[in-house]
């Protein structure tokens, strides 16, 4: 399985922040050590086009330049700087080679990512650029340019965060279906509308959040009944995790698992190729964060290795073109 990373592109941030900038570096760590399966690509920055295609392009000239005001740097929450903007495109260009990947092969991932509190004209949250978005609408161009059809999009954002960013990004986009499951007194205080939102008590413990994702899932099916689903993006966010700093809410290590193993057996059965994105985490013990995200891509392995047994990835642009 194809999994992209950018860790050795990292931004100096002031004493006791709390953006686990660490992290994304010792995932990479584990895989190597732990993951023989999976064959790490280091991701290309995107470009100023195809951050366009989700973004303003005043904007990403501001961001790109230095430009932005102190409050909207604020809003983001880290220092602005060249590193800044090079991890932030990388993070892009790693999601946009897991979705080309997740078509052909169909399942790949990258090692980060989920930065769904940007928006078209700002960034929030962590976020800068937001890459599922981008990600979302270069594949649809690239699979229309080459296929002379379009191409729905799936995103199931499990991060504990409302994905607010990429919901405004789709709003008024009838081919991308956003799906999120989060928090209800969690940041963004004043949530965004996504084509089906979840919100979570806090304190929500693994079976009341399992039976939650369930009827989500069967209501997202039944709503994409007469319009099939091409591409998946899943935000497999560590932050729900009842070790998390943010997330406030109380899955464990095996909740997660069978969280993700529910996602991803479901977008197999049906035929859609996925693109993982490890989106948050923000553990009292990094560690524990890594460790959650590790599981993750173990899931995502197996899933890979059940996809290989088809008969053929219908879905896959080399053998629809």
């Amino acid at each position: 399985m194809r999994a992209f990373c950018f860790d050795r592109f990292t931004i100096p941030l002031p004493p006791g922040h709390r953006f686990p900038v660490s992290k994304s570096a010792m995932l990479r760590e584990q895989v190597e050590a732990s993951c023989p399966d999976v064959q790490l690509i280091d991701s290309p920055p995107a470009s100023d086009g195809e951050l366009a295609l989700a973004h303003s392009p005043s904007y990403v000239h501001d961001a790109a330049q230095g430009l932005l005001s102190a409050a909207a740097m604020r809003e983001i929450g880290l220092p602005w700087s060249p590193a800044l903007i090079e991890r932030a495109r990388r993070s892009v260009g790693a999601t946009v080679g897991a979705a080309r990947a997740a078509l052909h092969d169909g399942v790949a991932a990258q090692l980060a990512g989920g930065t769904h509190h940007a928006h078209a004209d700002h960034g929030a949250g962590f976020c800068v650029f937001n890459d599922t978005a981008v990600a979302a609408r270069l594949m649809q161009a690239e699979w229309h340019r080459r296929l002379r059809r379009s191409l729905r999009v799936l995103v199931v954002d499990l991060d504990v965060h409302q994905g607010d960013g990429t919901a405004t990004i789709f709003a008024d986009d009838p081919t991308v279906f956003t799906l999120s499951l989060h928090g209800a007194r969690n940041f963004p205080v004043r949530k965004a509308c996504s084509d089906l939102d979840v919100e979570l008590p806090d304190g929500c413990n693994d079976a009341t959040y399992l039976d939650a994702l369930d009827r989500a899932l069967d209501a997202t099916w039944q709503r994409l009944a007469d319009a099939p689903v091409g591409l998946a993006f899943y935000l497999a966010g560590a932050d729900p995790h009842e070790g998390d700093r943010l997330g406030r809410l109380k899955l464990t290590d095996d909740g997660l698992l069978a969280r993700d193993q529910r996602v991803l057996d479901a977008l197999r059965e049906r035929g859609i190729p996925v693109a993982i994105t490890m989106a948050g985490g923000y553990g009292h013990d990094i560690g524990t964060t890594v460790a959650v995200h590790l599981r993750t891509i173990r899931s995502a392995v197996a899933s890979f290795h059940a996809w290989a047994t088809r008969p053929g990835l219908e879905h896959s642009m080399e053998q629809s073109a």
